[in-house]
């Protein structure tokens, strides 16, 4: 059984809300891509309807780019910087060694 530690926890606990959030923005983000993509009456009139609402695509791009560009530089540091670093941490690259 391999253990891991709390600094590991928490890295992956944040990064899996970085991405559960990215993706949200990019659900979000749905009808007006649909609309920019392939634009034809009906995603035309979806679109009407939703800004009538209030929708507004604009929280999406900057909230969800912002958050997707932090869990990825997130990432990037950690595995750069502190993966198999911490001590008594163990890492899944498999060992050199093989034991018969």
């Amino acid at each position: 059984m391999s253990t891991q530690t709390k600094g590991k926890t928490v890295f992956l606990l944040t990064s899996m809300v970085g991405w559960l959030l990215s993706g949200g923005a990019l659900i979000y983000l749905t009808p007006f891509l649909a609309n920019q993509v392939s634009p034809s009456d009906t995603t035309h009139l979806w679109m009407e309807n939703l800004m009538r609402g209030g929708y507004n695509p604009t929280l999406a791009l900057l909230g969800g780019g912002s958050i997707l560009a932090l869990t990825v530089l997130g990432n990037a540091v950690w595995y750069n910087f502190f993966e198999g670093k911490a001590e008594g941490s163990t890492t899944d690259k498999p060992s050199a060694k093989r034991h018969h």
